[in-house]
């Protein structure tokens, strides 16, 4: 039986469950009678038909960018605990979090949903929307208790101009207390990240852990008064201040490093522990001085907490994306202070999951330096034994049953089945994003989503096995779903319940394709690899009709385009063009071989296999070769500078996104320069010195040594807070070609990194580029 939200009642009675509890049906109904439920507002969106023609009015295109961007995306759900009524039923309450596109004030709005789940605890009686949505502010961490009866909330409040943090504790309908961390002055700024933030309550509900800046000692210059009061007029108006906090002079412009691109306030982090009951905050201690902690938890019983520390001697490197840095497990006891390391200091790890029994902590391993994100290890720590056993080792090529490895840097922070043998990982199979369970007694791994017409499922949570998911396509929205898991052998027969449905946009019709390079181009150390491309397309084209098309790869260049919803291409393709997304040689998701076999070859192995790409879909007929553009960011854009190169009369117009334009030039300024010396073929070590050797090789693989062949007109964004890609990558290059005198535009977008992301800077972006593609395609 299948139920979505607002379901007939008729077919509920059906249900052998509720014919048996008609007192049940009763009380059922009575609450259901206060349900609400609300149809977004984007699933009474029309479906137009395409025209034949691409839609090149500004106005048309601002509409419909409009009109796309109101599909909200998951961010995150919450599952409540099991409610039985006295008359047997059971029911849960599911929480979850969204984000919108805000284009009237220039903001990522972020609101809550409420749903209410009847179920039997192997399958779902019925579901359906409680309540409005609200939306959320200032909200920078939130926490339900294990029992469900307490909220924990870090809350950012503007007071005269100033901001302050607060720690709330909620119980029922009240808020029972209120912190004022900033003025308590224990430590910096609560960290409200993935990569090092938490807020975790222990197991008896009476602590809260947290991770904030260590607090700095203050500094005043050389010249300012060390006076106790400060006159102001007659002597009768002398007016006494308080003592001064003790201030190290000389210090105010000392130089503190940080954990790079989106961590730039991100330096010192220390662990933090509120009593509830005594209001009381203590940082921990017997943390060594090298270690910065964060992803921490608390010990089984409470004994202690357990941290992910990444070493942060001899300098820091940016951390975002690049889950390769050297880290460890570690444990710091409570009583003693006595921290202990419970992995090896020779890999790299994060995202720690402690079971449901408190016995085991899953995590991901892979190895230091190299490429940035890689093929991992699913390693588990016994904590009783103080075992350590790889569950699912590194994948070169893919098995038999398709499975390609797990590619991930953070799981679910619920991932356990209930019984605490299984581990749910969503991650990157090939070019789709596909939901795993992995048996962690025998390491076998089962796709649960792998027959799917979504080409994309993203784990929210798993409580008592009831998983909670969000799934899209390119040409679908995020959906919410959720199902039971299945018994261990049975994972194939979950029964998927919708609760949010997101409507399909049928004229964008899509496919996976697959190549294999020809034999000249083959890697002969990694020979045999192929790579794939997602191709988008309007689906009602007049026969003999010949679209433009655009090519997109990714960045990474270790990274991967998955199935799944993205605003800007789905809007191109409405339009009226064609998307080709081309995930070459050396993206994740096929195997730790296809990742290997591009360090040192990028310039010439990925170029050539995103142009073999293109020519392939050229010769179906279907696209305009007198109207191809490029577009892509970071490497993706690297890519698209070196195709207009080294193709010079191919493509009629250009986008390049932060793109890396000189590996020479960027090593020295970029957060990453481990990543300039890997890809172009060196290993890395921080004591590594260059020469001009290095140097060379660095430049010859660079789009500028080919900038004196471009004729194609560019068009570069960059964002003015870039630490990844530094925004002089795109002005070196915009320089070469205004000296050359081939067409060039520059969008300098302030307040934006290297994702170029806030709501101003994408929407604005979104229709300079495509106002760019279609004027110098001549549409």
């Amino acid at each position: 039986m299948y139920l979505g939200g607002g379901g007939d009642f008729k077919l509920l009675l059906g249900h052998k469950f509720f014919g048996q509890n008609m007192a049940f049906v009763r009380e059922f109904k009575a609450i259901m009678c206060s349900v609400r439920g609300i149809v977004w507002l984007n699933s009474r969106m029309s479906c137009s038909r395409m025209s034949d023609k691409v839609l090149t009015s500004p106005e048309d295109i601002s509409k419909l960018y409009r009109e796309q961007s109101q599909f909200p995306s998951l961010s995150r759900a919450d599952v409540g605990p099991v409610i039985t009524s006295q008359y047997g039923g059971k029911y849960s309450n599911i929480s979850t979090e969204w984000t919108q596109r805000d284009l009237e004030r220039n903001e990522n709005v972020k609101f809550c949903r409420q749903y209410i789940v009847f179920h039997d605890d192997k399958s779902i009686v019925y579901s359906g929307p409680s309540g409005n949505c609200t939306e959320i502010k200032g909200e920078l961490l939130s926490k339900d208790s294990p029992s469900g009866e307490m909220k924990a909330v870090v809350r950012a409040v503007t007071i005269k101009g100033e901001e302050k943090q607060f720690l709330e504790i909620w119980h029922k309908n009240s808020k029972i207390k209120s912190l004022n961390l900033t003025a308590l002055k224990k430590h910096g700024k609560v960290y409200e990240d993935d990569q090092f933030g938490c807020l975790v309550w222990s197991h008896s509900e009476t602590h809260l852990l947290y991770v904030a800046e260590k607090k700095r000692p203050k500094a005043e210059s050389y010249f300012e008064s060390g006076s106790e009061a400060s006159l102001l007029g007659d002597e009768e108006d002398t007016v006494k201040v308080e003592k001064k906090e003790d201030a190290t002079k000389g210090d105010q412009f000392v130089y503190y490093e940080d954990w790079g691109e989106a961590l730039v306030s991100k330096s010192t982090p220390v662990l933090c522990v509120l009593d509830i009951e005594g209001n009381n905050v203590s940082v921990l201690e017997g943390i060594p001085d090298n270690i910065s902690p964060g992803q921490a938890f608390w010990a089984p019983n409470d004994t202690g907490v357990v941290f992910v520390g990444w070493w942060h001697e001899p300098f820091r490197l940016g951390l975002k994306y690049c889950p390769n840095r050297r880290s460890s497990l570690f444990y710091v006891d409570l009583t003693g202070g006595k921290c202990e390391q419970l992995s090896p200091d020779s890999a790299a790890v994060c995202s720690p999951r402690l079971s449901p029994d408190l016995c085991r902590i899953v995590y991901l391993e892979c190895d230091v330096y190299g490429p940035h994100q890689q093929c991992c290890k699913l390693c588990m720590y016994d904590w009783y034994t103080k075992k350590t056993s790889v569950v699912v080792d590194v994948v070169k090529r893919a098995s038999e049953d398709g499975f390609t490895g797990i590619y991930s840097s953070m799981l679910s922070h619920q991932c356990w089945s209930a019984d605490s043998q299984r581990v749910l990982v969503s991650c990157a199979q090939r070019s789709r994003k596909d939901l795993l369970v992995v048996d962690t007694s025998t390491g076998q791994v089962t796709n649960l989503t792998s027959k799917s017409d979504m080409g994309s499922w993203c784990l929210l949570t798993i409580h008592r096995d009831l998983m909670v998911v969000s799934c899209s396509s390119p040409n679908c929205p995020p959906s919410l779903r959720l199902g039971f898991l299945p018994t261990s052998g049975s994972e194939n027969e979950v029964s998927w319940v919708t609760l949010e449905e997101a409507q399909t946009q049928a004229e964008i019709d899509w496919q996976i394709l697959t190549f294999t390079p020809p034999l000249d181009e083959d890697n002969s150390q990694y020979s045999g690899l192929d790579f794939d491309a997602i191709l988008l397309k309007p689906k009602e084209v007049k026969e003999g009709t010949k679209i433009p098309l655009i090519i997109n790869p990714h960045g990474g260049p270790h990274s991967v385009i998955v199935a799944e919803w993205f605003l800007s291409q789905a809007v191109l393709c409405k339009m009226g063009f064609g998307v080709l997304q081309v995930n070459y040689r050396g993206s994740i998701g096929f195997g730790q071989d296809s990742i290997l076999s591009l360090p040192g070859n990028v310039g010439t192995q990925d170029v050539k296999d995103v142009q073999f790409a293109v020519e392939s879909v050229l010769r179906q007929g279907h696209f305009n070769r007198e109207k191809v553009a490029i577009t892509g960011g970071s490497h993706g854009g690297f890519l698209a500078c070196h195709l207009i190169g080294q193709y010079p009369d191919f493509y009629k117009a250009c986008v390049a996104r932060n793109p890396v334009i000189n590996l020479a030039s960027m090593i020295g300024s970029t957060d990453i320069p481990d990543w300039c010396m890997v890809e172009a073929g060196f290993d890395y070590n921080t004591n590594a010195l260059l020469n001009p050797a290095m140097l060379e090789q660095m430049l010859n693989k660079s789009p500028i040594k080919h900038v004196t062949q471009v004729k194609t007109p560019v068009l570069l964004t960059l964002g003015e807070d870039d630490k990844r890609v530094p925004n002089k990558q795109g002005i070196e290059y915009y320089r070469s070609l205004k000296a050359l005198q081939v067409p060039v535009r520059l969008l300098w977008y302030p307040d934006n990194n290297h994702s170029l992301s806030k709501v101003d800077a994408e929407s604005d972006g979104f229709m300079n580029i495509a106002l760019w593609i279609i004027q110098h395609l001549a549409l």
